[in-house]
């Protein structure tokens, strides 16, 4: 295929020809982008992408032979470059796909279900050009410079304070590393991660499995409780609201906000709203600029708001938004943000 050297060279791997003819009609009509290979499976494609040098690749996890799990790994130990998982929505496909993006996959699009038109396939086509532009703007080799991780220490925290995390692109990865230095001591945390609905399930299992918190895919009335950690589910916005002297999780199937649902600041502004001086947040690695707004909100409301930074983000485009704001009171390395949410509770503690 001939080369543009104006646009990002993307290799597209999966065993299905209509998902690859999908792929190709929908990357093709990005400005930003050229198809510059098209493999039908997992060892072709790892021949493509030592061969071509592609900026990004597209990949089917669930394929005979060498699978995506498998050129995922062989990729990152030999030519690390961003990748974009397309899976299917089944259970199976879920599971496979957030050990794919544990392992170091930037993001991942749920395969339409049902006819090949419609707006499940027109929607399915937006969300791979957006994840693959994206993927242009990541830093692929930001987790494998991350320092030890530095764990909380003591000191005394209000009970009654919330944790607020704000996440998306390169997330589960970005998790992955620092959820285990979360201590059951913690007060409340609300966690709002862009994902497609369908994997959220196994993303809130696998934290659960390496949290000493106790970690729950949020339901409206569930109360905010220390050493619980409430995840939004894809469908809807996670709010919260104070009734009768209690923080309680209130879901909002309203529309998009910053154009995300769930959205990071959906959640921030409700917690600016009913909690103020409460509130630790946090923006993390992430497209787009979610959370940059809540972030203003909570900070005039009392808050402590964190940034992560630049050399530690996968995409420094959340963070970095939120920081634009001037709103933001520390800017964090991903090996420090343990103890970095451990001293602002300390601090909203003393201030309170």
């Amino acid at each position: 295929m001939a080369k543009n050297p104006a646009k990002k060279r993307v290799v597209i791997i999966d065993d299905s020809v209509f998902m690859r003819t999908m792929l190709k009609l929908a990357l093709e009509k990005s400005p930003k982008v050229e198809v510059v290979g098209i493999a039908e499976d997992g060892l072709a494609g790892l021949e493509l992408i030592r061969k071509l040098r592609p900026d990004a690749a597209t990949l089917d996890i669930e394929m005979p032979g060498l699978t995506g799990l498998e050129v995922l790994e062989r990729v990152k130990t030999s030519r690390p470059i961003p990748i974009v998982v397309v899976s299917t929505k089944t259970q199976k496909g879920a599971e496979t796909t957030m050990a794919a993006l544990e392992r170091g996959a930037l993001t991942c699009v749920a395969k339409p279900v049902g006819a090949a038109g419609g707006t499940s396939m027109q929607t399915f086509q937006t969300e791979v050009v957006e994840a693959i532009e994206g993927a242009f703007q990541s830093n692929t080799s930001a987790l494998s410079t991350t320092g030890k991780i530095a764990k909380a220490g003591g000191g005394r925290i209000d009970r009654t304070l919330i944790g607020a995390i704000g996440i998306s692109a390169g997330g589960p990865a970005t998790l992955h590393k620092i959820i285990h230095a979360f201590p059951a001591t913690f007060p409340t945390m609300v966690l709002t991660q862009h994902m497609p609905a369908d994997f959220i399930p196994p993303f809130v299992k696998r934290l659960d499995d390496e949290c000493p918190m106790d970690v729950k895919l949020a339901a409206t009335g569930d109360e905010l409780k220390p050493g619980r950690l409430l995840i939004a589910p894809g469908t809807h916005h996670l709010r919260v609201v104070k009734s009768a002297g209690k923080y309680r999780v209130r879901l909002d199937d309203g529309p998009k906000v910053s154009g995300f649902k769930p959205s990071v600041d959906a959640m921030f502004e409700s917690l600016a709203q009913c909690a103020g001086p409460k509130v630790v947040s946090i923006v993390m690695t992430g497209m787009g600029f979610d959370g940059a707004n809540g972030t203003k909100l909570l900070k005039q409301a009392g808050a402590h708001c964190l940034a992560q930074d630049e050399k530690t983000s996968i995409v420094y485009g959340m963070p970095k938004a939120a920081a634009r704001t001037g709103s933001v009171d520390e800017v964090v390395a991903l090996e420090n943000i343990p103890a970095a949410l451990q001293n602002a509770f300390a601090r909203q503690t003393a201030a309170i």
